[in-house]
């Protein structure tokens, strides 16, 4: 056995490089900026040069919650510089006591980790956290140019890639306010071809105006710079008194109505929606800790079925930065919301207040959150998410206390939003049930209902299948039929009313439970009509009342758990017959007692005995009989089941008048028609 190792490294000692001091490489200044930039700001594609103008923005905006400044000018050149302007105290320029060759202008553009948002004396609650934001930009910018006006002198100075190139120039003034402006154009060694978009600042100092109520932020771009298609206009003055409500109800307001639906912009307007279906306040925290503003919405409590809210909608800030990723505020307001409202359904006595998760109730909802605190801590540079412990119990604490007074306040308001949360908890156990349904629909045909009885065809748009009205009706419909394209699932009696009943009892039922598993293509929001397993789907009842009532919860249960059948053509009724007529060795069928008394007349030569028979139901029929008057896709006549096109015909409220609990509603409805049907056979 040899004593050499598997694997050996061949070196030449004279190839060998040495490892000393001077192999350190020590970076000064700005250098680390510029070596690094995704350290800074998260790197050098679009979003990380955008960041740059949230930065200076924010420096702005520190300015006017201190109480500062009142106004922000930010104008983008053709150049691609962006000159961002405000009213505040504009930056010292005197010279900084730990450099006193320089003055606290260029120790700010130029050294990292240095400003004055460390000092809370100065600012109280700010963005600006780590001292790095001016001058990442500084450092990541061709060229920045200052400008300052302090105590009547105008100062100027001049950067390039992080370094002054111009001394601090001075000159007096007759401007009397104060204030600071920086222009900027970013790199193209960093960024490369990236260029700053008219539309990502255009909303960045929107979303800052709602943030502080009363400040003025004028926009402008040259005109060249926005594509003909753009509704981003050259000029703007964004100026909100009424703050995050504004944001609120311009972000989530009412949508544009599609075609066929009502316009409600007459029925709810800004004033409406902020003092009755808005629960908004700003407060301060207890011992200094900061303030908070919000103003929440339930938009289901104003704009109904026009409104589809899929995850509920947060929107939060703390010290006027975004935080896309939510945080430790976020939750505080989660946490309120979790409490006040399962309290309130309580106090309701709503028996199915136990449905309720806490998804349910934030998905309820649209809220706008802006919190001001001292010293926040986020998780990164770009400050996405707020991670301050804190945070979350002083949020909660405070809109808790808020909330609880408010749903007292507002007992009608208060009892919609309790049932638009049980609303969103039965909608998630829909889901639930039809992404089981869909897992058992996708497996063998082995898993299929019991009572069915498939059909050999596995090509949907060749395949039928027929709900029959009971055992005895199915059993006859399985020999009249097409094995090769007709299928039949027989329904036990009268199926459950979809329109009054939970979603536990709409589990709980075998009959709804088999009919979903047979067609495959789930229920509810989620339905997908690709995974339909028939194209015709016909109701098979009786020709009388009971046959009748058993098809109009089936149309009730179409409706409103599987629409999107109706709205393709997938849905129909069959027309079996109520009599037969026999007479002359002929037969003749006829599907109601109108029908019957027109035939013998018209059908049948004059004194003629003609035999009239009454099927009691389709299990009377024979198997022959059924195929021929009602199965036979050559001689049955199907009724295709529609929704009204008339936009002035709300199905929706049709269907809960007659099939819902309001028992007054249906009472109604059947005294004023009552008169118009005559020899009703029951």
């Amino acid at each position: 056995m040899s004593d050499s190792p598997l694997f050996s490294i061949k070196s030449n000692p004279s190839e060998k490089k040495e490892y000393t001091a001077k192999d350190i490489e020590v970076l000064e200044g700005l250098e680390p900026v510029r070596k690094r930039p995704g350290m800074y700001i998260g790197g050098t594609d679009e979003k990380a040069m955008h960041h740059l103008v949230s930065e200076i923005i924010d420096n702005s905006m520190d300015e006017v919650v201190a109480g500062f400044a009142k106004k922000i000018d930010v104008h983008l050149a053709k150049d691609n510089t962006l000159r961002i302007s405000d009213d505040g105290r504009g930056i010292p320029v005197d010279p900084h006591p730990k450099f006193p060759e320089m003055s606290a202008l260029e120790v700010i553009f130029t050294t990292l980790h240095s400003g004055g948002k460390f000092n809370s004396n100065v600012y109280q609650t700010s963005g600006g956290l780590h001292g790095v934001g001016i001058s990442v930009v500084n450092a990541l910018s061709e060229q920045v140019t200052v400008e300052i006006v302090r105590n009547k002198k105008k100062y100027k100075q001049v950067y390039q890639r992080g370094v002054a190139i111009t001394t601090l120039l001075e000159e007096d003034t007759t401007q009397r306010k104060s204030g600071t402006s920086v222009t900027f154009k970013p790199d193209y060694e960093i960024f490369e071809d990236l260029i700053l978009k008219p539309e990502l600042i255009y909303n960045l100092i929107q979303s800052k105006a709602y943030l502080f109520k009363g400040v003025e932020i004028n926009w402008s771009c040259e005109p060249d710079l926005l594509s003909k298609d753009s509704d981003i206009p050259s000029k703007r003055r964004f100026y909100y008194p009424s703050g995050i409500v504004d944001y609120l109800w311009t972000t989530f307001g009412i949508p544009t109505p599609q075609e066929g639906e009502e316009n409600l912009s007459d029925t709810i307007n800004q004033e409406t929606f902020e003092s009755t279906y808005c629960f908004s306040g700003s407060s301060a925290f207890p011992d200094n800790q900061g303030r908070c503003e919000w103003a929440i919405t339930w938009p289901h409590s104003f704009l109904d079925e026009f409104y589809e809210l899929e995850n509920g909608n947060f929107v939060s800030f703390c010290n006027t930065i975004p935080t896309p990723q939510g945080g430790t505020h976020e939750q505080g307001v989660k946490n309120a919301l979790n409490r006040s409202i399962k309290d309130y359904a309580e106090r309701l006595n709503q028996k199915r207040s136990s449905l309720l998760t806490s998804d349910d109730i934030h998905n309820s909802i649209s809220c706008v959150l802006s919190c001001f605190i001292p010293q926040p801590q986020f998780q990164g540079q770009t400050k996405e998410k707020l991670t301050s412990p804190q945070a979350t119990k002083l949020v909660e604490a405070l809109i808790k206390d808020h909330l609880d007074h408010w749903l007292s306040g507002n007992p009608k308001l208060a009892e919609k939003v309790v049932d638009i949360c049980l609303m969103r908890a039965e909608e998630r156990l829909r889901r639930k049930q039809s992404k089981e349904v869909s897992r058992a629909s996708a497996t063998k045909r082995l898993r299929l209902p019991g009572k069915l009885t498939d059909c050999t065809s596995t090509n949907p748009q060749n395949s039928e299948i027929f709900l029959v009205e009971g055992d005895s009706a199915g059993g006859t419909a399985k020999q009249a039929r097409s094995r090769e394209t007709q299928a039949i699932l027989p329904l036990k009696g009268k199926i459950l009313n979809v329109a009054t009943a939970t979603i536990d009892k709409m589990k709980a039922n075998q009959e709804i439970s088999d009919l979903v598993l047979a067609l495959g293509c789930g229920i509810g929001r989620h339905l997908d009509l690709s995974k339909l397993r028939y194209h015709k789907v016909i109701i098979m009842t009786d020709a009388d009342v009971d046959g009748a009532h058993i098809a109009s919860l089936l149309l009730t249960f179409f409706f409103q758990e599987m629409r999107p059948l109706i709205k393709h053509g997938y849905l129909y009724l069959a027309q079996p017959p109520l009599f037969r007529l026999t007479g002359n060795n002929q037969t003749i069928y006829a599907r109601d007692t109108d029908e019957k008394d027109l035939f013998v007349k018209t059908k049948f030569r004059a004194n003629t005995k003609v035999e009239i028979g009454r099927f009691k139901g389709l299990g009377e029929m024979s198997p022959s009989q059924l195929k021929e008057t009602t199965m036979s896709p050559l001689k049955r006549s199907l009724i295709k089941v529609e929704l009204p096109k008339n936009a002035e015909e709300n199905p929706e409220d049709f269907v809960t008048r007659l099939m819902g609990k309001n028992a007054e509603a249906r009472f109604d409805f059947i005294t004023q028609n009552a008169s118009l049907f005559k020899d009703i056979d029951i």
